[in-house]
């Protein structure tokens, strides 16, 4: 089961290098004319590399110990990512406030994951 994991670790670790980079050169001008979305991209990026991390952890977690708690926390980090950065990703890039409505689904997955994280390592030790 840490094998999908780490697997999606990798892609994601590679999808916010990426979209980090396109966001610090591509958009430049567009961050010129919005500068409050500049900040948003940036904690869109932020959240995705630390949940990025945060998956591999699981995946590390999941090889050691087994743990279907775990394997859960790692689901729950790739939809946060999903949600949460691609919310704030897109309503960066389009302007389209409404975005901001859906980011929280991606908080409570992010919540999800770091809780079913220790849970499952409380209870695998």
């Amino acid at each position: 089961m840490a094998k999908p994991l780490l697997i999606s670790g990798a892609i994601f670790g590679f999808l916010a290098v990426a979209l980090g980079a396109f966001g610090a050169h591509a958009l430049n001008a567009h961050f010129t004319a919005f500068p409050k979305l500049k900040a948003t991209y940036q904690t869109a990026v932020e959240y995705h590399f630390y949940h990025t991390l945060a998956l591999l952890v699981a995946a590390w977690a999941v090889q050691t110990w087994g743990s279907q708690t775990v394997v859960w926390a790692g689901y729950l980090f790739g939809l946060g990512i999903i949600i949460f950065s691609g919310s704030l990703y897109l309503l960066a890039v389009t302007n389209r406030t409404w975005l901001g409505a859906i980011t929280p689904l991606g908080g409570l997955a992010f919540l999800g994951g770091w809780l079913c994280l220790g849970l499952g390592i409380w209870r695998s030790l």
